[in-house]
C-alpha cells in the first residue's frame, strides 16, 4: 500500500478520485487537491456558464488546468465565503475569463479584483438561492438550485467520510477550522427551509440522495427517540 493509499484509507476515502468528474446535469466536480485535504471547485453549465468557488491561490493553475478539460469557460464566479480554498484563485479565473463575480456582503476578499456583485441571504444569483449559514465563517454561505434539487452547502457541512466516518453522511468542520461551532449547528436550520436530494461539499464526499433528510437527522438528532436519564 502507498503512502496515499494508506492516508486515503486512514481517512476513509476512497483513493480513485478523478480531476474531473461530470455528476450530471452540467454538474462538473473539479477536485483540485486530494492530500492533505480534498479541495474542489463546482462547475455548472445551466443557465450561464457558472464556476463556484475557486481554490487556493496555488492550486490556480490546477483550477485552470480542469476547466479547460471541462472544455466551458465560466462567465460568472460565486465565492461561497472568503476563506483561502474558496476564493484563493479569484484574480486567476477573473483574469483569465473576464468573469462576472459575485460574493457574500460579509467577505473582506484578498484580491486585486473587485467584486462586480455583492450578494446577501435569501439573494438569488441565476438558479440559486443564497443562504448565509454564519458559523464557521461569518460570510459562510450555501447554494440551493430548488429547480435542480440541488444544494452547493459551501462550508456549512462537509462529507462525513473526511472526519473517517461512512460516505453519504455530513458532519460540521471542526471546531480549529470554525469561528463558532456552535452557531454553525444551530444556523444549518436555515437550510431545512429548503428542498434539495443532492448536497455537494467541498471537503470528503458529496451526498447524492436523500441530502436535505440526511441533513434533518443531523440537525434534529438530540429530538430523535425516547433517552432514558442515566441517573
Amino acid at each position: 500500500m502507498t503512502d496515499s493509499e494508506d492516508h486515503a484509507s486512514r481517512r476513509g476515502r476512497p483513493d480513485t478520485v478523478k480531476p474531473v468528474t461530470e455528476l450530471g446535469d452540467g454538474v462538473y466536480d473539479l477536485t483540485l487537491t486530494v492530500e492533505p485535504a480534498r479541495y474542489r471547485a463546482y462547475l455548472f453549465d445551466w443557465d450561464r456558464p457558472t464556476l463556484v468557488d475557486c481554490g487556493l491561490p496555488e492550486t490556480s493553475e490546477t483550477l485552470i488546468d480542469r476547466i479547460e478539460r471541462v472544455g466551458i469557460e465560466p462567465e460568472r464566479l460565486i465565492v461561497t465565503h472568503a476563506h483561502p480554498d474558496h476564493d484563493g484563485g479569484f484574480d486567476a479565473v477573473v483574469d483569465r475569463y473576464d468573469t462576472t463575480t459575485w460574493v457574500p456582503e460579509e467577505s473582506t476578499l484578498a484580491a486585486d479584483n473587485d467584486p462586480d456583485h455583492r450578494y446577501s441571504h435569501d439573494d438569488t444569483v441565476g438558479p440559486f438561492t443564497a443562504v448565509h449559514v454564519p458559523g464557521h465563517s461569518v460570510d459562510n454561505y450555501a447554494l440551493v438550485a430548488p429547480d435542480r434539487d440541488l444544494a452547493v452547502m459551501g462550508d456549512a457541512v462537509l462529507g462525513a467520510d473526511w472526519r473517517g466516518l461512512p460516505a453519504g453522511y455530513f458532519v460540521l468542520v471542526e471546531g480549529i477550522y470554525s469561528d463558532d461551532l456552535v452557531a454553525a449547528e444551530r444556523n444549518l436550520e436555515r437550510l431545512q427551509q429548503y428542498a434539495f436530494d443532492v448536497g455537494l461539499v467541498f471537503h470528503g464526499s458529496s451526498v447524492f440522495e436523500d441530502a436535505r433528510g440526511k441533513l434533518d437527522d443531523f440537525v434534529d438528532f438530540p429530538n430523535k427517540g425516547d433517552w432514558d436519564d442515566p441517573d
